[in-house]
């Protein structure tokens, strides 16, 4: 770790196969103050064990320093650092013989916001991106003129109504961009719903995965 990549050299966590032996590899962003071994309890109630899962760690347990309609200035450096630890791996995956088509990017509260902005600057047909209760970073007024496109990648948006941390409004907003950006989006909202990941969420994120694991299969498409 580093000042200026504070999130560098943190453990990656792994459940199931190895990725080049599964369909689909989802990797798992954890929400502030948690860590990669909470957001894998998610991994057993989903029931997707043919999967590779990779969980990896925020430096302190969290991504970046204040909320994620802060100024972008004031979540630096770790912003950048997360975005990057995100990139590498990625990287380290498409090394092994698994892109980003055969990746699903998902993650809850800041690891959902993490998930949405790291598809947004990195463009690609992602096997899909799924926000348990996310958006878009950045402050009101923040321009959405990501270059790219997501081309026809599934992304599924859902939280509850009214949220604490994320307001229904950036939800909405984070839904247009990634149309615009040509990604396929179900956008859902849940009136009432803590900020907790829901069943209803988990019927999401397993229908996300289930259409991405047959589209990676021999012959698919």
């Amino acid at each position: 770790m580093s000042r200026s990549q504070p999130h560098a050299g943190q453990p990656v966590l792994a459940v199931g196969p190895p990725p080049a032996e599964a369909p689909v590899t989802v990797v798992l962003l954890h929400g502030r103050g948690a860590s990669a071994g909470d957001i894998l309890t998610l991994v057993p109630e989903v029931a997707r064990p043919e999967l590779a899962w990779l969980a990896p760690q925020a430096a302190a347990g969290s991504w970046y320093p204040n909320g994620f309609l802060a100024p972008l200035e004031r979540n630096q450096p770790h912003l950048d650092s997360a975005l990057a630890s995100v990139d590498g791996l990625l990287g380290a995956l498409a090394a092994a013989g698994v892109g980003a088509e055969r990746v699903v990017v998902a993650g809850f509260s800041q690891g959902a916001c993490l998930a949405l902005e790291y598809a947004a600057r990195h463009a690609r047909r992602f096997a899909g991106v799924a926000a348990l209760t996310g958006g878009l970073i950045g402050p009101p007024g923040t321009p959405r003129d990501y270059p790219g496109s997501l081309a026809g990648t599934p992304v599924y948006l859902g939280a509850g109504d009214p949220d604490p941390h994320v307001p229904w409004q950036r939800v909405e907003e984070s839904a247009e961009a990634l149309t615009a950006m040509d990604a396929v989006v179900t956008l859902r909202r849940y009136p009432g719903q803590p900020h907790a990941v829901g069943r209803q969420q988990l019927d999401e994120l397993r229908q996300l995965l289930d259409r991405a694991a047959a589209g990676t299969a021999p012959g698919a498409g």
